[in-house]
């Protein structure tokens, strides 16, 4: 027995009223207005699958640029100062099984100067044997520019971007201007000190790229006038589980300290991405909707154009329920189709995106993503399978939900009425 005689007859007529033919003006109206409803779906669908996949991808590339930088725990002294027993500190911290690295760090703010060029800085005093353990951006310079940032050498190493605001490079010589300065009988002088840049960094992080200085823990315990670190850096065996360890060292840890993981570093930001996705996703699903409810005109008109085909059908012992069932198949199946393409055009646009954004900007001469603005300067794309699975059923579940009422209309059409003045 074939497919089409084993479908209920509701089934094969809504197939047929789908795609109805163009033997007339108006049949042929009606098959353009359902093209468009359907293309409308698929659109919404495809620009929400997109969107949502960007910016997932974003806040994933920026979460691992930025912990390529910070930590994912730190503990640090409230106010500035050196901690009271670094090394007592240190070894509790150690304790924990969550705990793969630890480093003890100087954390300041200053201006580097160089000629007319002046920028603020955000001073790092780093040691060279324990901070690869716990910052991935050092790790990298483990072998190259670590060795050369010795104790007394006054080295610097600048990221990228300060560097090149400063305009300097590898050997040139910079101006640290300590913030408190010296008491002398003229005044409060600031505290200089000429450092040599050793190298440049690139996290890929605009924020860090064009602010942090790392230079070695003696060498900013000497400048700032500390008698130690001011804080201290841990890498987790999963970050994912940063604020729960850091609520652990809240209760384990000696003396007075603020411990922050790398979410509470970072929360306006997160917040605000978060809150982003979720505005987005609603205002997207609008434009779904909007496309969904276009159904129903398509579906009012259908009927219209149907009234003797309903009234027959009527007159041949279809119950109104079965007239139903027969416009909510056509609108139902203008749902999926406009769903399940949308759904391929927007994976498709997702997982190809960073092949299509460099054509456009090629193609435009434009950068969709100025680094200075976004974080980052290529447009990341990360579809995940609980976003997309919300979309297909909120799809679904709109365009069902606009074929309701027309099918309603359809099924209490007088079959006398309808058949007057045929």
């Amino acid at each position: 027995m074939s497919l089409a005689r084993r479908l209920p007859y509701e089934w094969l007529l809504g197939w047929r009223y789908t795609r109805a033919g163009r033997a007339s003006r108006r049949n042929g109206f009606i098959s353009f207005i359902s093209a468009a409803s359907m293309l409308g779906i698929a659109l919404g669908v495809a620009a929400l699958i997109v969107v949502l996949s960007v910016m997932n991808g974003f806040r994933q590339e920026v979460t691992e640029r930025m912990l390529s930088v910070i930590s994912d725990v730190e503990v640090f002294s409230p106010d500035g100062e050196a901690l009271a027993d670094p090394a007592r500190t240190l070894a509790e911290i150690r304790r924990n099984s969550e705990v793969v690295g630890a480093a003890p760090y100087i954390g300041a703010q200053a201006l580097l100067a160089r000629g007319e060029a002046m920028q603020g800085a955000m001073v790092r005093g780093i040691d060279p044997a324990q901070e690869p353990a716990v910052t991935e951006v050092v790790a990298q310079m483990r072998d190259t520019l670590l060795p050369r940032l010795a104790p007394g050498s006054f080295g610097v190493i600048l990221g990228s971007d300060l560097a090149r605001k400063l305009g300097v490079g590898e050997g040139d010589v910079v101006t640290l201007i300590a913030p408190s300065g010296q008491v002398t009988p003229a005044g409060v002088v600031p505290r200089l000190k000429q450092m040599t840049v050793l190298g440049t960094f690139s996290s890929g992080h605009y924020e860090y790229d064009s602010a942090l200085a790392l230079l070695h823990v003696d060498d900013a315990a000497r400048i700032f006038r500390l008698e130690g670190p001011t804080g201290i850096r841990v890498k987790l065996r999963d970050m994912d589980r940063a604020r729960e360890v850091a609520d652990e060292f809240a209760q384990t840890l000696s003396g007075h300290l603020l411990i922050l993981d790398w979410t509470r570093q970072n929360r306006t930001w997160f917040a605000a991405v978060q809150l982003e996705k979720r505005m987005m996703f609603i205002i997207l699903t609008l434009i779904v909707a909007v496309a969904a409810f276009n159904l129903v005109s398509t579906l009012v008109m259908t009927v219209q154009d149907k009234r003797a085909d309903i009234a027959i059908l009527r007159t041949l012992g279809a119950s109104p329920a079965s007239i139903m069932k027969v416009f909510v198949v056509q609108g139902a199946l203008v749902g999926v189709i406009g769903t399940l393409a949308g759904l391929a055009l927007g994976l498709a646009i997702a997982f190809n995106i960073d092949v299509i954004v460099p054509a456009l900007e090629r193609l435009f001469h434009a950068s969709f993503l100025p680094k200075d603005v976004y974080l980052i300067s290529q447009m990341p794309s990360d579809p995940q399978a609980g976003d997309i699975v919300p979309i297909g059923v909120i799809s679904l579940l709109l365009s069902f939900v606009a074929t309701i009422y027309p099918s309603w209309r359809a099924s209490r059409v007088n079959p006398a009425e309808a058949l007057r003045y045929e």
